[in-house]
């Protein structure tokens, strides 16, 4: 049971610290007043070299007048890179620049406000399209663009900000099994012993996440959840192994659909590959590294966060790279809510006190916020921070609305930005209206200023009353934030202890003195007990 508190505020020395703005934003320069809706590309790949040739087909939305855009592309420089042979506009040539890995097009006067680019090109990718062997020595593609690896291979608006639908037409050695973003439409086999093979996909979805695998597949259905075809995409070498460690996949994807809301995209395919992260969320064709197949079913945790993103960075997508924590902080917190379904509390529990112990280590050596407008590099923004500190968030966040609450802004959040992209006030702004609160305070302390509490605590017991002093140690900011106590006796009972200053003295009325107090025993608060 809970009950209230009398508190007696011995220092009361909250810092008030200038909020960061929530709206900050990275340095990628925007295509402002333009939008692009389209991307079609239509790709070659051979046997002989790792030359690709490409031809992108772009459908570009102005919206009040046709304006000069950029388009990423790393441009041949040496070894790698790609040179373009023609641009056209509506298949006429095109008034372009490629210059520092950007294609610039100034649209004719004459252009209307919808238009179609293409861009025929060719080279060697360094990086994002992955040309190497599988670990048992076949030739393989794959496409690995997080965060901004697009513009290796693919000219594009390579950040989340632009979204846009997505076809891939492959044609490869007909040896070849291809699966990429999207819904196969088609798959024909061409004069030369090559074979075509057509993914397209019409929901909206960021460059970081489209891809495609091309190697020998051993392929198997999986099952439908709620009319989603859910396949695994392994290995000749390793299938029985591979179908038998990706089936857990249906039962993650139904319960996201029903604790969250639609899933967006036209299938989820769970494919083994040669990716330089343990799993990377492409929408709807998941990366999984080469040796999460071994057959023991070891990799529950890392799917249920992989497909946990098809909701939290791929539909509903940061609009800046320094707000992913909206992205990696949900899918860490949710994939731990899924096994707590399966598992019980015990494994919510066990789960965050081992990422707690993971945040204290990473602080000690990296003082810094969740949100830090300083990290300029997307690749950087990636950290324990934005992983297991931005889950810890969430896990807070749930205790302090409670499980109806937090579910209901939950569901509200993903519906008004399913397929579409939002900053952490926007988040902020949802669960306020959801739950009735104001939610400053706890926003500004936990995602814009670095560290958490640091507690000393002790207790004594005199004149029928339990003393429980809690102090913040930490120096550089003091936390506000309910602290919950279990009083060890016959018959336990917790008491939630609302701490505001730096150094608090609580008072409860107990007619014979405890025989042990545990703080925290729920694990609903991130912080650091100092002795």
């Amino acid at each position: 049971m809970k009950k209230s508190i009398r508190k007696t505020v011995c220092l009361l020395a909250l810092c008030i610290l200038s909020a960061p703005s929530l709206k900050s934003q990275d340095t990628y320069p925007r295509n402002e007043s333009v939008d692009i809706k389209k991307y079609i590309f239509n790709l070659q790949l051979n046997d002989t070299t790792n030359v690709i040739a490409g031809e992108a087909e772009i459908h570009v939305d102005f919206e009040k007048e046709s304006v000069p855009f950029q388009l990423d592309l790393i441009g041949y420089s040496g070894k790698y890179g790609m040179k373009i042979s023609n641009v056209s506009e509506a298949g006429k040539p095109a008034d372009y620049v490629f210059e520092n890995n950007k294609i610039t097009i100034t649209p004719n006067q004459s252009t209307p406000l919808s238009q179609v680019y293409t861009v025929n090109y060719h080279g060697i990718p360094e990086r994002g399209l992955v040309i190497d062997t599988t670990k048992f020595g076949q030739r393989s593609f794959f496409g690995d663009n997080w965060p901004n690896l697009a513009r290796h291979w693919l000219p594009s608006v390579d950040h989340p900000y632009d979204k846009a639908s997505i076809e891939f037409k492959i044609t490869a050695p007909d040896h070849y099994d291809v699966v990429a973003t999207g819904e196969k439409i088609e798959e024909s086999y061409l004069d030369n012993d090559t074979k075509l093979t057509i993914y397209r996909e019409p929901a909206p979805v960021a460059m970081k996440v489209v891809t495609i695998g091309v190697t020998r597949f051993a392929s198997r259905l999986l099952g439908e959840v709620y009319d989603i075809p859910v396949t695994a995409w392994v290995y000749p070498e390793n299938r029985l192994e591979g179908f038998s460690d990706y089936g857990v996949a249906t039962k993650v994807l139904r319960y996201f659909i029903e604790q969250i809301g639609p899933y967006s995209y036209a299938k989820l395919a769970n494919m083994q590959a040669k990716t330089q992260w343990g799993g990377l969320e492409n929408a709807g064709t998941i990366a999984y590294f080469e040796n999460s197949v071994n057959g023991k079913n070891e990799v529950e945790g890392l799917i249920a966060h992989e497909i946990a993103h098809q909701w939290f960075g791929n539909s509903a997508s940061e609009k800046d790279w320094n707000h992913v924590w909206l992205s990696e902080g949900f899918a860490t917190y949710f994939a731990i809510l899924y096994q707590e379904r399966v598992y019980g509390d015990e494994k919510r529990k066990e789960e965050l006190i081992l990422d707690r112990n993971q945040i204290i280590d990473y602080y000690k050596k990296n003082p810094s916020p969740i949100v830090d407008p300083s990290i300029k590099d997307p690749l950087k923004v990636l950290s324990v921070n934005t992983y297991q500190k931005g889950g810890w968030v969430l896990n807070m966040l749930r205790h302090e609305l409670g499980d109806d609450l937090f579910w209901e802004g939950i569901v509200a959040y993903y519906k008004k930005y399913q397929n579409s992209n939002a900053l952490t006030e926007d988040f902020k702004a949802v669960m306020e209206e959801i739950s009735g609160k104001n939610l400053d305070t706890f926003f500004q302390q936990w995602i814009f200023t670095k560290g958490y509490p640091e507690i000393k605590w002790s207790w004594h017991y005199e004149k029928n009353k339990l003393f429980v002093d809690v102090e913040q140690v930490q120096d550089h900011f003091t936390f506000s934030f309910p602290l919950e106590i279990r009083v060890g006796d016959d018959v336990e009972k917790t008491y939630t202890l609302d701490v505001e200053g730096k150094k608090t003295i609580f008072e409860i009325p107990m007619n014979e003195a405890p025989k042990s107090i545990t703080i925290d025993p729920n694990t609903w608060l991130l912080f650091e007990e100092k002795l």
